[in-house]
């Protein structure tokens, strides 16, 4: 077995997790006419939806700034906002031969910049809405058509992720338990397989 993430990443994925199903599900009783109506309570709802969208980014600003504790985690970052050949050959679903992908790949580098996109809309149309009174009516008209339209995008991407992860038993067992088989990272990411040695992590893997 192959250490993949530690303990302080998968604690900060889970948060944010739980929190962006928060989101989705109160965001989703808000939207829909009829489920807001059967279930009532909407100003308890809207207020629920409201802290857990200003409490979504928490989790991973105490991972970012938890010192050497989030050192790992800080690398991850790096590596999934560094763009190379091989993401891009990634992404050409006709590639002659496996490609030499690091810890992470293409797709999953660009459902991240995805999510961290459409969370900091949402964060910004939220606010305008939520506090308007200091916005012209054209801001908050507008701030609602983008978070409804954003709202759809990331409940698209969240099944996507979540199918995904399903399908792909090693990912699952990496988030849940920290570690990945030694034959799958050799076969799946060879790049990163080749810089990690038993036990340790080198360079940003």
């Amino acid at each position: 077995m192959i250490p993949r993430f530690d303990g302080l990443t998968r604690v900060v994925h889970w948060a944010t997790a739980a929190l962006a199903l928060v989101l989705v599900v109160t965001g989703t009783i808000l939207y829909v006419p009829q489920l807001s109506a059967a279930i009532g309570r909407r100003a308890t709802l809207n207020t629920i939806h409201v802290v857990a969208g200003l409490l979504l980014p928490v989790p991973l600003l105490i991972g970012v700034l938890a010192g050497r504790a989030g050192r790992r985690l800080r690398r991850d970052l790096v590596e999934l906002n560094r763009w190379d050949d091989t993401d891009t050959a990634w992404l050409h679903r006709r590639r002659p031969r496996p490609v030499p992908a690091g810890k992470f790949n293409g797709g999953q580098k660009l459902l991240t910049a995805l999510f961290g996109g459409g969370f900091a809309v949402q964060l910004l149309t939220g606010a305008v809405m939520h506090w308007n009174k200091p916005f012209p009516d054209d801001w908050r008209t507008g701030a609602t058509f983008v978070h409804d339209w954003a709202y759809l995008v990331l409940v698209v991407l969240t099944i996507g992720h979540v199918l995904k992860a399903l399908a792909e038993p090693e990912l699952r067992q990496a988030m849940m338990h920290g570690d990945v088989p030694a034959s799958w990272a050799e076969e799946a990411r060879p790049g990163w397989a080749a810089r990690t040695r038993p036990g340790r992590e080198v360079g940003h893997g």
